[in-house]
């Protein structure tokens, strides 16, 4: 059975986590452009008030070895990096089944959404068969931690809003059926987070994340356009 998969995996090694720690409000995807040369350059889409901020970790980062500003629409740029370094030879500091991790480049699978966190990177994508995933679970058990988010069939993720994990879709769900996205608004965020049981900043940016997912997989796919 084919299934759709979402998983964090924890492992500082990763490239772009720490942009993410230096600018942790933000919401950071890459997307890897392959068949580029030993270090294939990654596009990257940041959704953040402080595009400077950005830029600054960009600079510092270990990994960046140049970045290259391809536009802005309000507060989502989107960047192309040239890598200091393979991803190889990134992560062969802390990982030691190196040959394993290029395994996994070969499964099948195809990662759809990569977001970088300050601790790692979210991933999720579309698997041939549990026997895929428990690959993947298997090798980052090994090599750091792994947590799964979300496992369903496809045509069940594709009905639930594909990459969406649960706390974001009943983030999304009661703040719709309250009129949070009513105009006039019908109640506020901090009744929101109250009902789900957490802070008030956390709710917002869960909800940011889930629309910004929700807008990036219906019209926000094709700007701004990649290099060619």
């Amino acid at each position: 059975m084919e299934l759709f998969a979402e998983f964090d995996i924890s492992c500082p090694a990763l490239p772009l986590v720490d942009v993410a720690r230096a600018v942790p409000e933000a919401t950071i995807q890459l997307k890897m452009q392959y068949n580029h040369g030993r270090r294939p350059p990654f596009v990257v889409t940041v959704t953040h008030d402080d595009q400077p901020a950005v830029e600054r970790a960009f600079e510092t980062s270990e990994f960046v070895d140049r970045s290259v500003h391809l536009g802005t629409a309000g507060e989502t740029s989107r960047y192309q990096i040239e890598p200091a370094r393979s991803e190889t030879e990134q992560l062969s500091r802390k990982i030691d089944d190196l040959d394993g991790l290029r395994a996994l480049a070969s499964a099948n699978a195809t990662i759809e959404r990569i977001e970088v966190t300050p601790t790692g990177w979210r991933q999720s994508g579309w698997f041939a068969d549990r026997k895929t995933v428990e690959a993947f679970v298997s090798f980052w058990n090994r090599e750091g931690a792994i947590s799964v988010q979300r496992l369903t069939p496809i045509e069940e993720a594709a009905t639930a809003g594909d990459g969406l994990t649960d706390p974001q879709h009943e983030a999304l769900r009661v703040a719709y059926e309250r009129g949070y996205f009513a105009v006039p608004r019908e109640t506020t965020l901090e009744a929101i987070a109250a009902e789900l049981d957490i802070a008030p900043s956390s709710c917002s940016e869960r909800l940011r994340r889930a629309q910004k997912h929700l807008l990036e997989t219906t019209i926000g796919t094709s700007w701004p356009p990649l290099p060619r």
